[in-house]
């Protein structure tokens, strides 16, 4: 008996003792820092920048922890406010300016903003806002001058793109909500489709009110397209869940070191279909509270999950309100899954280059159940049940797309053509292509091919080793073959990049959900996954 009251003893005095230890570095680390900016601020040789230095490191010292905890200042927050409720006052449209000395374009409109509602129009110039002219101003100079309170007005001097003539209008801002539920429609006589960009305020209605509407359009097969979905709020996903699960499903849990972080999270509303068959399509981009609804839908056997492996983040934030108006979004726990399995990645340096998960050896993962018995594993991201790989692009497209060569084609297209026809009956002619052709001959951009890039990298490390003028008659035999005319390539690749002119040119004349409507016509990996034996029947 003495010996185990003394073991106890023991662990007690050792936990106290890394108690004392924990809050003494604590305490130094703090007088350390405060030494260092008073002495700073003493010594320094020039005047100390205070607001950079401190922001640097408050920063520096959060990015030691996790990618997600950072320090959010006061006059972010509206940035912040736009993250969660993806709203924000203003006229409801994007704008391009091309140059700093130039005008500003109205690029697309939204669909019933104020800015459609003033009669602005993709390809309108601004001149002036409340009487400034915008030369010399730059694109987010210009923006932050069109945002402002709801209610309040907004004047503008316009030269239309149709007359050339220049007219005053003026504008009240309003609220202006930018919707997750990018598109929701029929996109078969019986298959339905919704395409969700994130989980701000709100979104899990729209989801339900889309399913609602499609349901009674005759929809028997829904595909919820969560690709490039990075997340956002957990009761969202939550909720989205009471969607297609009954009420009352365990459908998350998390696990941190207070106990107000300890908690499990079931469905609360009466679902609207619990059993159509449902396609969940993911890819490295889906992250978060997508992999929070992906991995409940998996682990019920709920669904079907299809394309590529998620992002692999498991972590949860919460919001803690600094002094002087900054806040904290701090990592506090870890999510899981109803099966029991965490999908955070197992080490942050174990990532790719876009962040998502990089290959792990299952030795290094656990296995766990779902609801019909079917094993998943943990340990970085959702694997979906059918893989379907994306659809590769040249070097090419990446380019003319990145460099806004098919963006300012969109712009020169309107100009000429008042009208199209109806999205489903729009196809760009060859006649258009050719005049796209003609365009982007004009506009600089790196038209090599990834194979010839490679070889003007080796070329760089031959001539390295002293080894370019030995191979000079292969190299230029090589290079002569590789070597293709910006006209040669960009006819050569005219199929992959007519998708990126017809979505961008019918956005200009339609609104938003109509450039979805031209991305669901060419997208290979969504038919690929409708026409798959695999998905769950209920």
């Amino acid at each position: 008996m003495k010996r185990i009251i003394l073991a106890i003893a023991l662990v007690a005095a050792t936990l106290s003792a890394s108690a004392q230890s924990k809050n003494f570095k604590l305490a130094q680390w703090v007088e350390i820092q405060n030494a260092i900016v008073k002495q700073l601020d003493k010594s320094y040789v020039d005047s100390l920048p205070v607001d950079r230095i401190q922001r640097k490191a408050v920063d520096a010292m959060l990015g030691a922890l996790d990618p997600y905890t950072i320090y959010i200042p006061q006059e972010e927050n509206e940035d912040l406010q736009m993250l969660i409720h993806k709203t924000y006052g203003g006229i409801g449209a994007v704008i391009y300016k091309p140059d700093v000395n130039g005008n500003v374009i109205i690029n697309e409109p939204y669909a019933d903003s104020p800015a459609a509602k003033a009669g602005l129009k993709c390809g309108d110039e601004i001149l002036t806002i409340n009487g400034e002219s915008v030369i010399g101003l730059t694109s987010s100079q210009c923006s932050e001058k069109m945002r402002g309170e709801p209610a309040t007005k907004v004047v503008f001097t316009v030269k239309k793109l149709r007359s050339g003539a220049e007219e005053t209008v003026e504008i009240i801002r309003e609220k202006i909500h930018l919707p997750e539920v990018e598109y929701a429609g029929m996109i078969t006589d019986k298959v339905g489709y919704i395409y969700q960009s994130g989980f701000s305020e709100g979104v899990a209605r729209d989801v339900h009110d889309a399913v609602v509407r499609l349901k009674k359009q005759g929809m028997e097969k829904l595909v919820l397209d969560l690709r490039g979905n990075g997340g956002g709020l957990l009761a969202e996903a939550v909720n989205e869940l009471s969607v297609f699960l009954p009420a009352g499903s365990l459908v998350v849990s998390a696990k941190g070191r207070e106990e107000s972080s300890n908690y499990a999270l079931s469905t609360k509303y009466q679902p609207v279909d619990t059993r159509i068959p449902l396609i969940i399509l993911v890819d490295s981009g889906s992250a978060s509270a997508s992999e929070i609804v992906a991995g409940a839908i998996q682990d019920t056997d709920r669904g079907t999950i299809m394309g590529e492996r998620t992002f692999g983040k498991g972590l949860v934030q919460s919001m803690f309100e600094l002094p002087y108006g900054g806040a904290m979004k701090l990592t506090t726990a870890k999510y899981y899954t109803p099966s029991g399995r965490c999908v955070q990645a197992i080490d942050y340096a174990q990532r790719r280059e876009d962040g998502s998960v990089a290959h792990i050896p299952d030795s290094l993962t656990h296995e766990f159940k779902t609801a019909h018995g079917r094993t998943v594993r943990d340990g970085g991201g959702i694997t979906p049940d059918v893989i379907i790989e994306p659809e590769e692009y040249s070097r090419l497209v990446y380019s003319i797309v990145l460099n806004g060569v098919v963006e300012q084609y969109a712009l020169e297209f309107v100009k000429k053509h008042e009208s199209i026809p109806a999205v489903k009956d729009f196809h760009l002619s060859d006649e258009d292509f050719d005049d796209f052709v003609a365009f982007a001959k004009t506009k600089e951009f790196d038209y090599r091919s990834s194979a010839k890039t490679l070889f003007d990298q080796m070329k760089k490390e031959l001539a390295k080793d002293g080894l370019e003028e030995v191979m000079k008659p292969q190299l230029e035999a090589l290079e002569k073959s590789l070597e293709m005319e910006k006209e040669e390539f960009l006819r050569l690749k005219k199929d992959e990049i007519i998708p990126f002119i017809e979505e961008e040119i019918v956005v200009r004349y339609y609104y938003q959900e109509a450039g979805i409507e031209i991305r669901v016509r060419y997208d290979k990996q969504l038919w690929k996954a409708l026409e798959s034996p695999l998905i769950k029947q209920y």
